[in-house]
């Protein structure tokens, strides 16, 4: 099925990026870019047709596209980030979903970022973090509820989002951190672990058969590989500096026949 990736450009003020984790370091605009631009070649190359918004000089973390909204087949549902000013960021990203999805809205005092969130199949895992809260794990639960997915809190620690600590790899498996997860949460699935001095590898991007991931982490890769999964990576070290992975810059949905449906939908309600 044909796929859209929603990505936008990076911010000239990326350095001022917030952080929640990471010791500040300096980071290089140029490369930034230049990184930013082979992970959207990456996308395509990958089979999803990439639509890239400009970028917003103002707001640093805008790059990071997957966290104001929750993409799912018949919806779009606009989040309240956790971290206020990237709250301004919602704006222009309801404007490009709304071409392809009816628009739903989560209000206060619920808070949610979408790199929190984890769809597999009709079941959306919700990680409860710095940046999400319980309201927003609820608000989300009864709007997605008409749709038949149901929604699970996942209890973390010690990461940004639920994303950072795991990754959907296909095949009922999933790529965890477990020093940062609520294994128990995940106990369903096969959890195949990251090297232990490669924390952050657990984000990763499954897309079209194939497993997109840091260049960072070569001891994952090659045990992603010796589970026979096809791997490829990318160089994001500079956008890993603002605690970035290789979902949190793009919104990734099923395009043709799912949006129609989407459509007929909305006007029958």
């Amino acid at each position: 099925m044909p796929l859209t990736a929603i990505t936008r450009e990076v911010s000239a003020s990326i350095n001022d990026c917030e952080l929640s984790f990471h010791a500040r370091e300096p980071i290089d605009l140029g490369r930034a870019i230049a990184q930013h631009k082979a992970y959207q070649n990456c996308l395509a190359e990958s089979g999803a047709r990439v639509v890239s918004l400009p970028a917003e000089p103002k707001l640093p973390d805008a790059v990071f596209v997957e966290d104001p909204a929750v993409v799912m087949d018949e919806i779009a549902v606009i989040s309240i980030m956790g971290a206020p000013s990237r709250r301004p960021e919602a704006s222009s990203v309801t404007e490009a979903l709304s071409r392809y999805r009816p628009i739903k809205f989560l209000t206060a005092p619920a808070t949610l970022d979408g790199g929190d969130v984890l769809r597999i199949d009709r079941t959306v895992f919700v990680g409860l973090s710095r940046r999400t809260n319980r309201e927003g794990v609820a608000q989300l639960s009864e709007l997605l509820r008409p749709y038949e997915y149901r929604v699970d809190p996942v209890k973390m620690r010690g990461c940004l989002h639920l994303k950072s600590a795991c990754s959907y790899l296909g095949n009922h498996t999933a790529l965890v951190n477990r020093s940062w997860i609520g294994e128990q949460d995940l106990q369903e699935f096969e959890l195949l672990n990251v090297a232990e001095d490669e924390p952050g590898a657990a984000n990763a991007l499954l897309l079209n058969g194939v497993v997109i991931m840091p260049a960072s982490f070569p001891k994952t890769r090659v045990r992603l590989e010796k589970c026979g999964l096809r791997v490829r990576t990318i160089d994001v070290s500079e956008l890993q500096k603002a605690e970035a992975g290789v979902t949190c810059c793009s919104l990734i949905f099923n395009d043709e026949g799912v949006t129609r449906r989407g459509a007929e939908f909305w006007k029958e309600k």
